[in-house]
């Protein structure tokens, strides 16, 4: 048997640890809990596992071995491990003492894990119930976490199993958190689709304005191909912000540079009085969001709405014309997830829809299945936008528009919708040849969308009707006659079998 844990084992155990939780803390917070505790666990078995070799190296020499753990990625000070807590896992207040040695974790790795855990108590009553109560969950969490199958050395476990366990726990709390999941997490597909669309390539600096719990912005490094990128997020939720952070650090991010911050009001990624400038943006921004600052949109800092104010109760159009702006000019890219509305809804968004349209900016309009999310089960479409296509740009020739319906491409599920390998490869492949597919994709010429009043809704370029079987009426007419002729025999039948009982019928 290989000392090896697989995937499987790791994420089965780390998700049956969430029982210490389940109908206790609601299910959009305890998964900060149970994430918070699975990156003290890897910090720590990482820690050890450094210490037990670097003892190997230079037995006796402690000082030595101290100076070569300080160059690690992170400090971890003493008595504060996980296994340290562990230890003290039957104290009254045990809570308190898991606080405290986060907050030390904190301040002794201050440039990476800075305010990651500010917003998770482990000895709040609030969440976590009074002190007897309180103290049985943490303990039991504690042995959870302490079982051989999450022992997360390096010697024992690959660091993308890590890192996907972290992404394989979020994905199961967006399941349970239902609509409050949009907040943090991207179904797997959706964000892989996206990223390849984008299509980042080495030397890239990549973006994500409301990046969540980092999952896309991960997916779209995957897509480099190399180590040869930076990463840069932005997020207005306290909470997925810290999910994002940890998330880089599990997968090895360490230097992505992620924003607590209202992209739209406050954006953090600045550089003097100036929005940085970035080679692919990519985003799932909150649908509709309302109350989104359009009060003070006119008068942005950053003169991102010179279009038009997107309204007040749907800030849709805010975030794409905020990721537009953002993109390099003459190079950047842009994939964006948004509410079919985007597609035709009028007044102030359709004279910014109308504009970028213009500005030759908008690349393609993919359609996706209905029911990907566990937020919504409306379907949902892709926007490319790709500024090579301004004057000067290298694809500055390109003038049409490609629409791609992939609304028939998925798998069902049980509760979900999904897109798999081979769907997105479908859909990749026609948005790569920029390909004609019948009752697929089409590609719409500036003439045409203008015709259509800047109308971008899918159905109006691409045809899906599915032509009806033709009917043969006189082969129906000569069966129903065949039907009729054999129904007449049988009640024959049936009315001499009643005379024959004696009954009359």
């Amino acid at each position: 048997m290989t000392d090896q844990l697989t995937k499987q084992q790791i994420n089965q155990t780390a998700w049956a640890a969430c029982d210490t939780f389940r109908g206790v803390v609601d299910a959009g917070q305890y998964k900060d809990y149970i994430l918070v505790m699975l990156f003290l666990k890897y910090i720590s078995d990482l820690w050890n596992d450094h210490l037990e070799t670097y003892r190997k190296q230079f037995p006796g020499d402690e000082a030595r071995i101290r100076r070569r753990l300080e160059r690690e990625r992170f400090i971890l000070p003493e008595g504060c491990s996980f296994y340290d807590l562990y230890e003290r896992r039957a104290e009254p207040n045990i809570g308190e003492l898991i606080n405290i040695a986060l907050e030390k974790i904190e301040d002794a790795n201050r440039a990476k894990l800075e305010g990651v855990f500010r917003n998770v108590d482990f000895n709040s009553e609030a969440n976590l119930g009074r002190t007897k109560d309180r103290n049985r969950r943490l303990k039991n969490l504690l042995e959870d976490f302490a079982k051989p199958a999450l022992d997360l050395r390096p010697s024992r476990v690959s660091e993308d199993i890590i890192g996907n366990c972290y992404i394989y726990l979020i994905s199961r709390f967006a399941s349970d958190a239902g609509k409050k999941a949009g907040e943090f997490y991207t179904p797997f597909a959706v964000s892989e689709l996206l990223a390849k669309l984008a299509a980042p390539q080495p030397g890239d600096t990549i973006c994500d304005p409301a990046c969540g719990s980092g999952s896309l912005l991960i997916q779209a490094a995957l897509e480099v191909g190399s180590d040869n990128f930076a990463l840069y997020g932005q997020e207005v939720n306290g909470a997925t912000w810290a999910l994002a952070r940890m998330n880089m650090f599990l997968h090895a991010k360490d230097a992505a540079r992620i924003e607590w911050c209202d992209t739209l009001n406050s954006p953090a990624l600045v550089e003097g009085d100036r929005l940085m400038k970035f080679d692919v943006v990519v985003a799932n921004p909150p649908f509709s969001l309302d109350k989104w600052g359009a009060e003070n949109a006119a008068n942005d800092d950053y003169e991102r709405f010179w279009r038009g104010v997107p309204p007040k109760s749907k800030g849709d159009y805010a975030f794409i014309t905020h990721m537009v702006e953002i993109a390099k000019r003459q190079s950047g890219r842009v994939a964006v997830i948004v509410p079919h509305g985007v597609l035709f809804r009028g007044g102030a968004e359709g004279k910014i829809r109308r504009a970028l349209i213009e500005e030759n900016l908008l690349d393609a309009v993919v359609g996706l299945p209905a029911n990907l999310f566990t937020t919504t089960g409306i379907p949902v479409a892709i926007l490319v936008f790709d500024r090579s296509r301004e004057e000067g740009g290298a694809n500055a020739g390109r003038r049409d528009v490609l629409f791609v319906d992939a609304s028939k491409e998925f798998t069902p599920g049980k509760t979900q919708n999904l897109m798999d390998a081979a769907h997105i490869a479908k859909v990749l492949q026609t948005y790569t040849d920029r390909a004609e597919v019948e009752r697929f994709s089409h590609r719409a010429t500036p003439q045409e969308i203008a015709e259509k009043d800047f109308n971008l809704n899918i159905p109006r370029y691409v045809d899906t009707f599915e032509p009806e079987e033709e009917i043969d009426v006189g082969a129906v007419q000569r069966e129903i006659e065949q039907i009729e002729a054999e129904l007449v025999e049988v009640r024959g039948k049936m009315q001499g079998y009643l005379r024959e009982l004696g009954i009359d019928a």
